[in-house]
């Protein structure tokens, strides 16, 4: 999706684990290796947006990491908390800013957009140390947390 802000645009990221691995995608437009996300769109919320992203990027049911109140309200509803937030530089003149989920998938059997990936992977730890893959410091940081919280 295009950007919908001039200066500054929300995204979601999703950090998901199937056993020891993490699974991430190779970006078509940004050419590097990045975790499923997108933007929000104008008529979403935060998570609406994770959900749909999930979907269109690699089709797998997961489980989110993060409890939400059952609360019912006519107003309002709890949405899953991000574990992190960033705000990153898109261009000189566009930003980002990332609402970092986690989540562990009900199965391995992720499916490759090609439209928008190159690829789809699922990360050990030593790969995500591997500088061949040339990960940013930030995706291996919530990666390996994203292992720590939710392997088995």
């Amino acid at each position: 999706m295009p950007h919908i802000h001039k200066l500054i645009d929300f995204v979601v990221d999703i950090f998901i684990v199937y056993k020891d691995k993490i699974l991430l995608i190779h970006h078509r437009g940004q050419n590097k290796w990045l975790p499923i996300g997108g933007h929000i769109e104008l008529d979403e919320d935060p998570e609406q947006a994770l959900f749909r992203e999930i979907k269109e990027e690699c089709g797998l049911e997961i489980e989110i990491l993060g409890e939400k109140p059952l609360v019912q309200s006519p107003i309002a509803k709890f949405l899953y908390p991000p574990v992190f937030l960033d705000i990153h530089k898109i261009s000189d003149t566009h930003k980002h800013v990332g609402l970092f989920y986690f989540a562990k998938a009900k199965n391995d059997k992720a499916v490759l957009n090609q439209r928008e990936h190159k690829g789809i992977k699922w990360f050990s730890k030593e790969d995500l140390d591997n500088p061949d893959f040339n990960l940013d410091p930030i995706i291996i940081f919530c990666a390996k947390e994203a292992l720590k919280k939710l392997a088995w």
